[in-house]
């Protein structure tokens, strides 16, 4: 027998199980629209391909994978496309997001699909059709399974196969286990051949007597000589993929490391269900198995279409007059939906109809009394009182070094609690405002970022255009130096070299001539405008100076001595 380990804390509250377990699962009616979610999975939200007013078919992908980390999203019956709009969803942040309505036309039409032998696949092809098909982990993480079964980094010696199903209430995995054991086994065949692991370990509560007895029966009729159905005792939250790794294997999965690094891989036994209907018979995630239970008439799992409204399906196991909400989940780590009218979608294991009777309202809180019963029971061994401390009074550094998100919310913490302290939803709100405070960073970041480029943008524009305006004056002093100068005429030349006096005076006189014909074309005459007869009378008085300077000639000729004969 293999031996067993145990994880630190843990807690038994009741389970809550056997009202939804003494029927077979039933097929969920049809219902009168399907609201679905194209953000059903960890990642990017797929992306809308199909028209309002668009007839579709079973199968048929109206929302293609985005990104690296995605997943398809497909109409989970034939019908018409009524609205392509923001809905609210069935998600812990109450928060809209975008979904296709689509109203069923009752005939179940088909898209063409069929599937492959895994074994002649490549293994790239196999996690393409799981990409397309819309596998994501329905223990409750979503994550893509064709992102989750790449093994290149680390070599994974165990494929973790979990059925335990720890959270009171939820027995979807448990009844999927009594009626498809083979189905599950089958597609843990095709994860292992992915994964390449060694070895199969299906870990199943021992409160689950005809789950472990179905697996033991279909592991040993199908010979599936890797594979071990392991009986481990019922203690919360042993469904966390740490603690079943702790428990089948002693491995310690430290904080901040994957169980990949340790060579353990972990899929829940639905997933590996989808896996199978996906690769063997190329069927896309459509439907799951959902327990509804709580203040109903008859509790019962469902297989139930994805994007069914809570509401219809509620209404087939009886709800009751005095049901006050809808709890998905369990009672431990579920999240109360915004409304009835939200659709089913792939994270949906469980729909608890709460009432006062059954849920009364908790008392107010008391001031914290430090009992350490919440660290006794923590199954990350944390210290449950510090972080509260630290998140009531926005600590959030010091939170982080207490490693507050090494935490699971299993709520183990506040059900021992005697002062009725809400603990876990001081850690959800600690988290939440990190993750604010982290996105507000990235996007001041990113602005300051763009606020550089742009300047070093401008300054290389600027000083590529002061370079450009450097070579144009460069090459239009280049042009000007090489132009050929006037060649003078030789006798100029000759009379300059050998009479330098000579040249000077040309030049002066030349300037003097310049000088006067300037003079004469900007400055006419005065006399140019005057009458005829005041042009007359200047004549007249020239001719009156000019014999009166004749006169003096004439005189001063005759008082000159006379010249001496004498040598």
């Amino acid at each position: 027998m293999r031996p067993l380990f145990k994880f630190h804390g843990g807690i038994h509250p009741p389970t809550h199980k056997a009202e939804s377990t003494g029927s077979p699962i039933a097929q969920a009616a049809l219902p009168s629209k399907l609201v679905i979610s194209l953000h059903q999975h960890v990642g990017n939200r797929a992306v809308p391909v199909v028209q309002v007013g668009e007839r579709v078919l079973k199968g048929q992908i109206i929302g293609r994978p985005e990104g690296r980390l995605s997943s398809a999203v497909h109409a989970s019956t034939s019908g018409t496309v009524s609205a392509i709009d923001m809905q609210l969803v069935a998600h812990q942040s109450g928060l809209p997001d975008l979904c296709v309505t689509l109203v069923p036309d009752g005939k179940e039409e088909w898209i063409p699909h069929s599937g492959v032998d895994y074994k002649q696949v490549a293994h790239t092809d196999l996690r393409h059709m799981l990409r397309q098909a819309g596998v994501v982990g329905l223990g409750g993480a979503v994550f893509p399974s064709d992102m989750k079964s790449y093994s290149h980094k680390h070599k994974i010696r165990t494929l973790v196969l979990n059925g335990a199903e720890c959270e009171p209430y939820i027995t979807c995995d448990d009844m999927l286990m009594r009626e498809r054991a083979g189905d599950i086994l089958r597609g843990a065949e095709v994860l292992r051949e992915l994964l390449y692991a060694e070895e199969v370990l299906i870990g199943i509560e021992d409160n689950k007597p005809e789950a472990i007895a179905a697996m033991q029966q279909a592991v040993l009729g199908d010979k599936h000589a890797h594979m071990e159905v392991i009986a481990v005792p019922t203690l919360y939250p042993g469904g966390g993929a740490k603690q079943l790794i702790r428990v089948l294997t002693g491995i310690e999965v430290a904080a901040g490391v994957r169980s990949t690094e340790m060579g353990v891989q972990c899929f829940n036994v639905a997933t590996a269900y989808c896996v199978w209907r996906a690769i063997t018979y190329g069927e896309p995630l459509l439907s799951r198995i959902v327990t509804v239970t709580g203040n109903v008439e008859h509790a019962q799992n469902f297989e139930v279409l994805l994007g069914t409204p809570v509401d219809e399906l509620v209404a087939q196991a009886g709800s009751k007059p005095d049901t006050e909400r809808h709890i998905m989940g369990g009672p431990m780590m579920g999240v109360d939906l915004p409304s009835g009218s939200v659709g089913v979608t792939k994270a949906t294991n469980c729909i608890i109809e709460a009432s006062s009777r059954l849920f009364p309202p908790p008392p107010p809180a008391l001031p914290c009394i430090r009992c350490t019963r919440c660290a006794d029971v923590c199954p990350a061994e944390l210290q449950p009182q510090d972080l509260y401390w630290f998140a009531k009074a926005k600590d959030f550094g010091k939170a982080q070094e207490y490693h507050l998100f090494d935490c699971i919310e299993c709520g183990a913490c506040a059900y021992v609690c005697p002062s009725q302290i809400p603990l876990v939803q001081y850690y959800r709100f600690a988290k939440s405002e990190i993750w604010q405070r982290e996105r507000e960073a990235q996007a001041a970041e990113l602005a300051r970022e763009r606020h550089e480029f742009r300047l070093t943008r401008i300054e290389r524009e600027k000083q590529e255009k002061a370079e450009r305006l450097a070579q144009k004056e460069k090459a239009a002093l280049a042009a000007k130096t090489a132009a050929p100068a006037p060649t003078p005429e030789p006798a100029a030349v000759a009379k300059a070299a050998t009479d330098p006096d000579d040249t000077l005076q040309m030049r002066i006189d030349a300037a003097v001539a310049r000088a006067k014909e300037q003079a004469a074309v900007a400055q006419p005459k005065n006399t140019d405008t005057l009458t005829p007869e005041q042009q007359a009378e200047i004549a007249a008085i020239e001719a009156r100076r000019a014999n009166i300077r004749e006169m003096a000639a004439h005189a001063g000729a005759d008082d000159e001595p006379p010249k001496s004969n004498q040598g």
